[in-house]
């Protein structure tokens, strides 16, 4: 697993940045992808993918313990496409 702060790690090391400095990059466009989900809109990163938000509509479910049934709500969801390069690397 990767983390933000190893992502940051590497970020200043290729462009020669304090930690900080990159750790604060990354920080903010991890922000802006959700904020721009939070408004409904799409982030889509040339050659990396898209972000999208995917409205899931009320459903029942069952409750895994009992088994009784339940409402499950509707909700948004953070849905990301990756762009044909970054399939390309996973599965070439």
């Amino acid at each position: 697993m990767t983390t933000a702060a190893e992502i940051a790690d590497k970020i200043a090391g290729e462009q020669n940045l304090t930690k900080a400095q990159a750790k604060s990059i990354v920080d903010s466009v991890f922000k802006q992808i959700a904020q721009a989900a939070k408004s409904g809109s799409e982030t889509n990163i040339a050659g990396f993918g898209k972000f999208k938000v995917k409205e899931t509509p009320e459903r029942e479910g069952r409750n895994p313990a009992t088994g009784a049934t339940i409402k499950i709500p509707a909700a948004k969801k953070l849905t990301f496409v990756p762009a044909k390069a970054v399939k390309d690397v996973l599965n070439g």
